[in-house]
């Protein structure tokens, strides 16, 4: 009875996150500042002034500020609590970025659990991580936003609805991290 609880709150979750993902998204105008196809700019950002990780002061990204205060608000409202961890990519650690997984940490199971991320990267170290991750199997796509890799769906915990499952977007100077690639339309530093 226990498993099958837990599958119905797994999937209770799983609409919920897809109903923010879908409302966030259908929201976001499709060219931003700049041209930037994303249609987000960077905090702090002008509208005449291109999204860069440099307008974003990263000891200012916080697990709650990192989404919106809807997805937030979501989050909270069923009972989850966020735990902030150092943001790290294979052996990597990246001391100025945040990762955040956001669940019911009072589960005896605890795998009802989201992952967001970001972090300022340098280019060599974005290059390196890039070629790292798919050296083990990830997947490269060229994506208007930046460099996505994603890990190969056959292995992946949880997939999103196009079947994918943990994913990086690495953007000019920055990159983010999500449990699925449609959960990285959640994040927002806007």
């Amino acid at each position: 009875m226990r498993s099958h609880l837990s599958h119905r709150k797994r999937t209770a979750v799983a609409v919920l996150i897809a109903a923010v993902v879908a409302v966030t998204t259908a929201c976001t105008p499709t060219s931003g500042p700049g041209g930037d196809p994303s249609g987000a700019a960077a905090p702090g950002a002008s509208a005449s002034t291109p999204s860069s990780a440099a307008t974003i002061v990263p000891e200012d990204v916080t697990c709650e500020n990192m989404l919106s205060s809807d997805t937030i608000d979501t989050f909270t409202s069923t009972g989850w609590t966020v735990r902030e961890d150092p943001f790290v990519i294979l052996d990597l650690e990246l001391p100025k970025g945040i990762s955040c997984t956001w669940g019911d940490f009072a589960s005896p199971t605890n795998d009802d659990l989201v992952l967001f991320g970001w972090s300022p990267i340098s280019e060599a170290d974005a290059s390196a991580t890039q070629a790292a991750l798919q050296a083990e199997g990830w997947i490269r796509k060229d994506d208007p936003r930046g460099v996505l890799i994603t890990e190969d769906p056959a292995g992946a915990l949880r997939v999103d609805d196009d079947g994918y499952g943990m994913t990086y977007l690495f953007r000019n100077g920055w990159v983010e991290v999500s449990d699925t690639r449609q959960g990285l339309d959640l994040i927002d530093l806007g």
